[in-house]
Formats: structure tokens, sequence, C-alpha cells
């Protein structure tokens, strides 16, 4: 019986593969009225007093607006392959719709271009959660006219970027826009309506079906959505818990997989929402329900569920006590990536997928002498993660590339700048950025196309 070492493991992802990184324009961009944009929900959002941490607001963020050619050179220098980034809608058309602004436009051409010259593929999102307030006006996501408005949007940066950029998404996380805007008022619009999130969903994927319908009139190159989703594991045997589990799997992960891609949504809704499930109109899903080139999955988390009493699911999260949490509340949990993305397959066949966010916030000590940020919770967060889908192609799931979440240190939404996400820091006095270990790590990853995942950590 030998007594030597098993061999390193082979963690060469498929060529080709993509490797980014992803941010999204009102976290990092600030000047959010800048030459000539509308203000945003965000903008109206997070000056209203009460609404987020410290008071704090997106009008400087990262100042990305100002500084995005050294932040491209910064993606150079970490060696990225693709860079994921949303456009803001309100930059585009002050008023929601109608007339264009030239200067707006013009900003992510520039971007577009020198993402380009740097050999970085955009992957652009046209809707991360920042609506123009204008529309919110005339009633946002609960207003079927929205379908409309998506599609004009759509259509004016597919006539100006399609070509340059390859890959678009239409809207991210519409499970978050509905949760926390409309039905818990924790995010823009804050809504609090068990009435109004059912409605704000359903529009919201009719937008996503008549923004897919445009581009293939206009485009020729990839669309898909982009969608977080978890797996959820019940905290029991009991039967109360399984039942707790199917409706939280139903009102997270296929309430906006099931139209998009069956045509229907899981009949577990209608029992989650009760009265406020509205009936929809079959011409609906034909419009929810174009063909995709891709989705795009968010991960960071699994869930533990019982049954309990939280609206709209019933259910309740169950702390595990050996696990490792980040400073979000999230558990570490890299088996459920691979677990979620064999579901997929499973369910919705081979379409490709793209890892579209991972990541976490841990505590950063400041910036050491030497500019050094030491990192190794994340560093070991994001080698797990990519481990674990590399697990899952070896299994037959089709996923194409993996952008970590997030490029630079920004504004975490109502959390404001509390929590720091970004395997770039950034000093929010100076604007300085440094890369922390974990982005020296990953670039790594990156020029080896995964084999250094095998590697000892640097700690």
């Amino acid at each position: 019986m030998s007594d030597s070492p098993a061999p390193a493991r082979d963690f060469r992802f498929p060529e080709g593969f993509l490797w980014g990184a992803a941010t999204a324009a009102h976290q990092i961009e600030g000047s959010p009225l800048a030459d000539g944009a509308g203000p945003s929900i965000w903008t109206r959002f997070a000056h209203t007093p009460g609404m987020t941490l410290n008071g704090d607001t997106g009008d400087v963020a990262c100042d990305h607006y100002k500084r995005w050619k050294d932040d491209v050179r910064l993606m150079r220098e970490l060696g990225l392959k693709a860079y994921r980034f949303s456009v803001s809608w309100s930059r585009i058309h002050p008023e929601g719709t109608g007339r264009v602004n030239p200067k707006g436009l013009d900003f992510y051409s520039r971007l577009v271009d020198e993402l380009l010259e740097n050999d970085i593929e955009p992957l652009l999102t046209l809707f991360h959660w920042d609506l123009p307030a204008a529309l919110d006006d005339r009633g946002g996501w609960l207003n079927r006219d929205c379908a409309d408005w998506f599609a004009e949007y759509g259509t004016t940066l597919y006539r100006a970027l399609d070509g340059r950029v390859k890959k678009w998404a239409t809207i991210n996380e519409p499970w978050v826009v509905t949760d926390g805007g409309y039905l818990h008022g924790a995010l823009a619009p804050g809504h609090r309506s068990r009435y109004e999130a059912p409605i704000a969903a359903h529009n919201l994927m009719r937008a996503h079906g008549a923004a897919v319908q445009a581009y293939r009139a206009e485009g020729a190159h990839e669309i898909g959505l982009v969608v977080n989703i978890e797996p959820k594991y019940p905290a029991s045997d009991s039967d109360a818990d399984a039942a707790a589990v199917r409706r939280a799997h139903a009102y997270m992960n296929e309430q906006f997989l099931h139209p998009a891609l069956l045509g229907r949504y899981p009949p577990e809704l209608k029992d989650i929402f009760g009265d406020a499930w509205p009936e929809w109109p079959a011409e609906d899903f034909a419009l929810i329900r174009q063909p995709l080139d891709f989705v795009g999955i968010n991960y960071y988390t699994r869930s533990v569920t019982a049954a309990g009493d939280s609206y709209p699911q019933r259910t309740a999260v169950v702390r595990q006590p050996l696990g490792t949490y980040t400073e979000t509340g999230w558990e570490v949990f890299p088996q459920g990536l691979t677990d979620l993305l064999l579901w997929f397959k499973d369910t919705y066949g081979d379409l490709p997928v793209y890892i579209t966010e991972n990541g976490a916030a841990f505590f950063d000590p400041p910036v050491a002498e030497g500019g050094r940020v030491r990192d190794p919770l994340r560093t070991d967060y994001l080698r797990k993660h990519l481990s674990a889908i590399h697990d899952a192609i070896a299994a037959g799931v089709d996923v194409r590339g993996y952008m970590a979440w997030s490029l630079l240190d920004n504004l975490e939404w109502s959390l404001g700048y509390s929590k720091r996400f970004g395997i770039v820091h950034v000093n929010y006095g100076t604007q300085e950025r440094t890369p922390k270990d974990s982005a020296r790590w990953y670039s790594k990853v990156i020029a080896s196309n995964g084999r250094t995942l095998s590697d000892p950590l640097p700690y």
C-alpha cells in the first residue's frame, strides 16, 4: 500500500470559460443627476430620511462615473476577461420614455469601447433596481404599460451597442425588486402591500418578455434573465417543515424561472398569496416565455427552513450553530451552489448558465502599510464556491462563466456603506482603490483557468 499523497485535483475549467466581476450602476457610479440624467427611485428613496443606514446615498458612491477609465485599467491589471455592469435607465431616458439623453448614452458607449480595447467582454444588464422616478410616478411596475416602457428603453440600447455588447441581461433579481420594494418596504420604492407584490412581479416578467422580443427584432447575439436563487433544506423530517420548504422554494426559486422557462407559475403561489393572487391572462405567458440564450444565477447562501409565520411563505429560517456566517448574516454553504445548479439542469434542461453574482461581505482590516488588505475569509469563500461550480460542470451543468460580486466595495443599498463585498477596497474619502488579497488570488485563478484552485492559500 502506497503512502504517497493523492494527486492534486485538476481544477481546469472549460476552454473559453468567462472569468469576470460584477457591479451595478447605482451602487458605484455616483453623479446620479449628471449630464442631464433624471432621478431614479433609489435617488429618491435614499434621500428620504430614515430609509438607509446613516442616511447614506449614491450621490458619490465609488465615483465610477468620473473614474471609469481607471477602473477599466484596474480590471485589465487583474486579468478580468469579462465585466458585468448595469445601465442607469434614467441616464438614457430621463423621463423614463421618449427623449433620449445623448450624454448618458455616450457614457456607456465609451465604457464599452474601453472594455473592448482592453480585451474585456461587456455583459450588460438593462435593469438593476434603479427605475426612473418619472415612471414610478406613473405606477412603476404596477402599471401594465411598463412592458412597453422597458422594451423602448432596451431598444435604445440595442441599437446603440449591440455588436459591441454581445451578452445582454434584461432584469436583475426580480424577486428582490418585489419582495424588498413592494412587499416589505426595505428597498425602493418602499411599498408594503401583499396585493401589490404579485402584480409587480408579474409585470416585471412581462417587461422581461417584451425586452427579449425587442432584442430579437434588433439584436443578433445573446440575451437572458438574471435571478437570485438559493436551495431550501428542511430543518427536520416533519411534514410541516417539508411543506414549508416547498412554499419557500416556489416563492424564491420558481416564481420567476417557471414563467420565463415553462410558461406558468408554480401552483404554490396561489396558496402563498391567498386572495392577493390574481388570475393572469393566458396571453401574458406567451409574452413572458421568450426563448433565452442563457440564465444568470446569483448565489450567496442557502436556507434551512422550518414552518413559521413569516409572510408570505409561512416559514422560518433556522440558523445553523456550527455554520460560518458573513457580515450580512448569510451562511457560507458552497455545496448549496452545486445542488442548485443540478436542480436547475434537472428542472429546466441544458440551458447555458452564468454565475452572474457570487461573493461575501466580511470585516476587512484597514489597508496595511505597503497597500495590502488581508481578507482570508473572502478568498476561502471564493475558492470553495468555484470548486462547487467545477463539481456542477463535471456533473453536466453547462456553466459558462463566473462574475465575482463585487469588483469594488460599494453602496449596499439600504445598508449604505456598512458592508464591503468588493475584491477591491475603496477608501470612500479619497476614492483610492486597493486590490485585496482575494483579488490577487482571483487574478491567478483566472490566469490559470482555474488550475491554481488546488494550490494552498497563502496564509
